[in-house]
């Protein structure tokens, strides 16, 4: 129940949601949740809904694609307010007093003027570029300008990581966590972290819309998100693509000049990219359905668990991580380790231990292959010829590796029993940033 008006600034809320003393305010205005204009379509998030599914008694109906977020429907309509940017005057909001390398600074700068000129614009930036850092001057101008900001991630793990790092960076600055398994209430805020899902809830909030790592699933190719976002920004409103790889879709925006790009081809510690090791073995997927695993696999296990050497195990389905662990253990490997994938009702909680260095590895699906940092790690695939794993995947699970300045460098083994076209694109890929990089 909506009790403070302030929780209704550039939001959309069915009107049944808000407490009575609300229910009447000459600021709310009202829009239907679900147009019948042409079709049924959900106002909340763009979907064209079939009758058979959508209806309720009485000829009413309601949304069944982004029933998740709290039902809409005919009988409520959706209640929003106009953003009225009330924040309180801050014109020197970053506490962060790190320092941005050139080219850093370059991609900054060009941040700002995005936000100052209102575009759309992608910074194209390789993994462990220090793209965060790289927001911080933009967001700090915004701020001190009284513009609200949204940053938004398909992804819960990478808003949960993201979210203490632009708090410490901006500590005096209101600023709120929004995600399906968040704890925390939401309230009014200048700068708002969360997932693309909670983003169908906003209607012309944001000033500011920064999209991390918009190459990536649920978001890439879902035409509902990709609704929210429109919905969420104000019509004049800036942009912001983060990404180290771009899908179709952006390099069409690009060509078609809907989109601006800036690119960045080397890490913050002026390292290159860690290249990937390729090793062939044969009958692999026969033998981890079977929960074994080949000798030269295990040995390397032990070898990295014996050294301290803490790393990330990566199987292709949900099904192989209990055959893996199960052929590690049988093995004798003494570790401390977990499994870990997107349903996992421990997820966080695991991640958060591989953080604090309380375990030796994860064995996990491609639910960490982006969006999280765990300092001096090694990278292990397993069945990277796997569908599953693209290209994409493939660089941003590679790039997991050397993203810190005390290891910058590191270990990326993928185990395969043919090198498919996967592999081969994340080699030239990987390759040709590098190449880029030597350049500067």
């Amino acid at each position: 129940m909506i009790n403070d008006i302030s929780e209704l600034y550039g939001r959309q809320i069915p009107q049944r949601d808000l407490a009575a003393s609300l229910q009447r305010a000459v600021d709310i205005h009202l829009r239907p949740a679900i147009s019948h204009d042409h079709g049924l379509v959900c106002q909340r998030c763009g979907s064209k809904l079939r009758r058979s599914l959508a209806s309720l008694p009485n000829h009413h109906f309601y949304c069944y694609v982004c029933i998740q977020m709290g039902r809409v429907d005919t009988l409520s309509p959706l209640a929003y307010m106009e953003e009225p940017n009330r924040f309180s005057d801050n014109q020197s909001p970053l506490s962060w007093l790190g320092q941005l390398t050139e080219l850093q600074t370059e991609c900054a700068n060009k941040v700002i003027e995005v936000f100052q000129r209102r575009q759309h614009h992608l910074l194209w930036a390789v993994t462990g570029a220090g793209k965060t850092e790289m927001l911080f001057k933009g967001i700090s101008w915004a701020v001190a300008n009284g513009l609200r900001v949204g940053i938004a991630s398909p992804r819960v793990d990478v808003c949960i990581e993201l979210f203490p790092r632009i708090q410490a960076a901006f500590n005096q600055v209101s600023m709120v966590l929004l995600h399906g398994k968040s704890e925390q209430r939401y309230q009014y805020s200048q700068i708002t972290i969360c997932t693309t899902h909670q983003l169908l809830r906003f209607y012309h909030a944001f000033d500011v819309l920064i999209i991390d790592e918009v190459d990536v699933f649920p978001y890439s190719g879902n035409p509902m998100l990709h609704y929210g976002v429109q919905n969420a920004i104000k019509p004049a409103g800036a942009m912001l693509y983060l990404t180290a790889t771009p899908d179709q879709a952006l390099f069409k925006a690009i060509s078609r000049k809907k989109l601006s790009v800036s690119y960045l081809p080397i890490r913050y510690h002026g390292h290159y990219l860690p290249e990937i090791s390729v090793i062939r073995v044969k009958n692999l997927a026969q033998q981890i359905q079977t929960s074994k695993l080949p000798k030269q696999i295990l040995r390397i296990i032990a070898e990295l668990v014996a050294e301290k050497q803490r790393f990330l195990l990566f199987v292709p389905h949900i099904k192989d991580l209990t055959r893996v662990a199960d052929a590690i253990k049988n093995a004798g490997i003494m570790a401390k380790f977990e499994t870990v994938f997107s349903a996992d009702p421990d997820r966080l909680e695991k991640v958060a231990l591989m953080r604090k260095r309380q375990l030796d590895f994860l064995i996990t699906t491609t639910i960490l292959e982006r969006g999280v940092t765990f300092p001096g790690i090694d990278v292990l695939v397993l069945k990277a010829d796997n569908d599953i794993f693209s290209a994409a995947a493939l660089v941003q699970i590679a790039g997991r590796v050397g993203r810190n300045t005390d290891r910058p460098t590191g270990q990326v083994l993928f185990y395969c029993e043919v090198k498919r076209p996967n592999i081969k694109s994340c080699d030239r890929q990987i390759k040709l940033m590098n190449r880029k990089a030597a350049k500067l």
